[in-house]
């Protein structure tokens, strides 16, 4: 049973409104990674590369993270499964590589987690690198609890939702409601232990509403972002997770009208009408840090 205890955070905070897949066999797109107004990049070893390619592409990311270049962007590497022919190695050169997180495919229990923080260890990986799971089976969105609970480690989660929608026999729909029970519990679980949490993939790269669509519905619901197959949606995932210049002036002037009213010794505080508690200060506070993240973030690029 996982710890039943409040835990603390273990996710950084940091921008993840667009989170982008690049192959690791395609040296050109780990170059372009270098330019691309993304938050995160996912190098990736399993899905997106042919089994002849899964050594090259191994040696080509390690190579592309070594020379280095990607600035603030987070960085995280997916391995092949620990059950495949490569799962091993690719978690050994992750460890090694300077990437933020190794992502994990297919996680279904703790056990996982615990198997590949040993090899880490025995790898050498630095205290702050993470573990990522990607969400994206029947059993694993049932476990979801189990899972965010494992280890100090965890990062966060990465919603599959195509894997998911093919084993549930599901079809992908506007509104996604055969998804919604699992998307849904696992931000339950990665909100209650400090985790991340993005969302997945929208296939269709010609539907730019209906991408939009999905992008403010994985807001609506919690998430921190999208996960994205195409750099052309990178400016609409932005755009969409990112806090507006309304939603900062706001949050920026209950924080002025909470802390005014303390040291005055009120008890109420009250902004355009609003009764304003701690908990929308909570908010409102971490609404100005991701906006700083993202200035900084924006900063970095433009240099």
């Amino acid at each position: 049973m996982p710890d039943q205890q409040h835990p603390t955070t273990h996710a950084q905070a940091r921008p993840r409104r667009s989170v982008l897949y690049m192959p690791g066999s395609n040296a050109r797109a780990l170059e372009k990674g270098r330019t691309l107004a993304c938050d995160a990049l996912i190098m990736d070893l399993e899905d997106a590369v042919a089994p002849d390619a899964k050594e090259q592409a191994r040696a080509q990311i390690t190579a592309a993270l070594a020379e280095g270049g990607y600035g603030q962007r987070e960085i995280l590497v997916r391995t092949n499964g620990l059950d495949t022919p490569w799962g091993y190695q690719d978690v050994v050169a992750a460890a090694k590589s300077g990437a933020d997180a190794i992502l994990l495919p297919k996680v279904e229990g703790a056990a996982a987690i615990h198997q590949v923080e040993s090899i880490m260890d025995a790898a050498g990986a630095p205290a702050h690198q993470t573990v990522w799971c990607m969400m994206e089976t029947p059993l694993g969105i049932l476990n979801a609890q189990d899972i965010a609970a494992a280890s100090p480690r965890l990062g966060g989660f990465v919603m599959g939702t195509s894997d998911l929608a093919k084993d549930l026999h599901a079809h992908h729909t506007r509104e996604r409601v055969p998804l919604q029970a699992s998307l849904s519990h696992c931000l339950l679980a990665a909100r209650a232990y400090g985790l991340a949490i993005v969302d997945g993939v929208h296939l269709d790269l010609d539907d730019d509403e209906g991408f939009a669509y999905a992008c403010r519905q994985g807001l609506e619901m919690g998430f921190d972002g999208k996960t994205l197959i195409h750099p052309k949606t990178v400016a609409t995932a932005n755009e969409v997770f990112g806090p507006t210049e309304a939603e900062i002036a706001w949050s920026k002037k209950i924080i002025d009208a909470f802390e005014a009213a303390q040291s005055e010794g009120k008890g109420v505080v009250v902004v355009d009408g609003k009764l304003v508690e701690n908990l929308h200060v909570a908010e409102a506070k971490r609404v100005v840090q991701l906006a700083d993240l993202i200035a900084q973030l924006e900063a970095d690029l433009a240099v």
